[in-house]
């Protein structure tokens, strides 16, 4: 416990860097790189020094502890939000543009406006308040690491969702990502509506009318 708590005391040095800010918020996204699906953006403001055992990058964690953490994250934040855009979108305007825009989405649809924005690896076009750039941010920042698990679970379940409304593909086991599996459905069956056409061009071919 005692190691875990030096862990995520860690995690807090970019919040702690800004704490002149009123609001911080935490930005993150899953979806990038998968064959079907949308992209979405988790925005988390967390109270000043907030503690959640346990918090990190969403891909370091199991399934249980996101699901977990997903709920605690809701209940501890002093705002969060989503921004999601679908595969035809995607396709319009390409993958980082795509996942610019549910960044801003994300942001938009809180209820405060932040002052500076913690971002994964990113700085995002289009919005007026300070912006930090950090590589590996959602092992880094604590606020991050909480929009990571917003941004993955929220994903998750749209996937399971879609499972069951195209469950030839394998949707709530591969989240849309390209197993073997899921490249296999998809030149049996041909791209289902969710898929992303601009990602899918090696794996199958458009019947022509």
């Amino acid at each position: 416990m005692e190691k875990e708590l030096l862990r995520l005391e860690g995690m807090l040095e970019y919040e702690r860097q800004y704490a002149s800010a009123s609001w911080i918020c935490g930005i993150d996204e899953a979806g990038r790189g998968p064959l079907a699906g949308p992209v979405v953006a988790g925005a988390v403001i967390l109270p000043r020094d907030c503690k959640i055992l346990y918090l990190n990058d969403s891909k370091k964690l199991s399934e249980k502890r996101r699901e977990e953490l997903f709920l605690e994250i809701q209940e501890k934040a002093e705002a969060w939000s989503v921004g999601i855009v679908g595969p035809e979108r995607i396709d319009e305007i390409n993958i980082l543009q795509a996942t610019y825009e549910a960044m801003r989405q994300a942001v938009g649809k809180l209820p405060m406006e932040p002052q500076v924005l913690l971002n994964d690896a990113v700085l995002i076009p289009g919005l007026s308040m300070e912006q930090v750039k950090i590589i590996h941010g959602d092992a880094k920042s604590l606020s991050i690491a909480a929009a990571s698990v917003m941004a993955k679970v929220t994903r998750d379940h749209m996937m399971q969702e879609y499972d069951v409304m195209f469950p030839e593909y394998g949707f709530a086991k591969n989240k849309g990502y390209g197993t073997a599996v899921h490249i296999q459905a998809l030149k049996d069956f041909g791209p289902c509506p969710i898929h992303r056409r601009s990602f899918i061009g090696h794996f199958v071919e458009e019947k022509q009318d």
